[in-house]
C-alpha cells in the first residue's frame, strides 16, 4: 500500500485562509494602536506648548497672539518659541513640536487675553475625541484642545 504524503488542496485552502484571517486581524490591531500612539504624542505635545504658553503669560501678562494661519506669533512649527526681552532671549520651547502627520498642524488662538490649542485626532473611539469638532482658521475638523483657564472650548 503506497503512503499518502502532503496535504490535500482543501487543507491548503483552510490553512490559508486561516493565516489570511489572522494577519488581517494582526494588521488592524497594529493600525490602531499607531493611531493611539500618534494621538497620545499630540496630547503630550499641546499640554506640553500650554506650559510654555503660561511661561510667556507670567513674562508678559499677556499669551502670545495667533497668527492668521493658526501659530503662535507666526512661528512655524518645529522652530523655537522665544523672545528677547532687551539683550536677553528667553526660550520658552527649544522647538515648537510638529504634529505627528506630515499633512497635518496644530492650531493655535489667541487675543493676548486667553489661548486655545487644537489638535486633529485619528482614533475616534478616544475619551476626550469631540465628533463635532473645533473650529480654528476656519477648519472645523480639531477633535481635540486645551485652554487657559480663562475660557472655554
Amino acid at each position: 500500500m503506497k503512503s499518502k504524503k502532503g496535504l490535500t488542496l482543501i487543507e491548503l485552502l483552510v490553512v490559508m485562509a486561516i493565516l489570511g484571517l489572522l494577519s488581517t486581524v494582526a494588521f488592524s490591531q497594529y493600525r490602531t494602536s499607531q493611531q493611539k500612539a500618534r494621538d497620545a504624542k499630540r496630547k503630550a505635545d499641546l499640554d506640553n506648548i500650554a506650559r510654555a504658553l503660561e511661561m510667556y503669560y507670567n513674562d508678559n501678562q499677556s499669551y502670545p497672539t495667533a497668527s492668521l494661519d493658526g501659530k503662535i506669533m507666526g512661528i512655524s512649527w518645529g522652530s523655537e518659541f522665544s523672545k528677547t526681552y532687551g539683550t536677553q532671549t528667553v526660550i520658552y520651547m527649544k522647538e515648537l513640536p510638529k504634529d505627528p502627520a506630515a499633512n497635518w498642524h496644530y492650531c493655535y488662538e489667541s487675543n493676548g487675553s486667553y489661548y486655545k490649542l487644537f489638535a486633529k485626532l485619528e482614533n475616534n473611539k478616544d475619551p476626550s475625541y469631540n465628533p463635532s469638532g473645533y473650529s480654528c482658521g476656519g477648519d472645523n475638523t480639531y477633535r481635540y484642545g486645551v485652554r487657559s483657564a480663562n475660557v472655554s472650548l
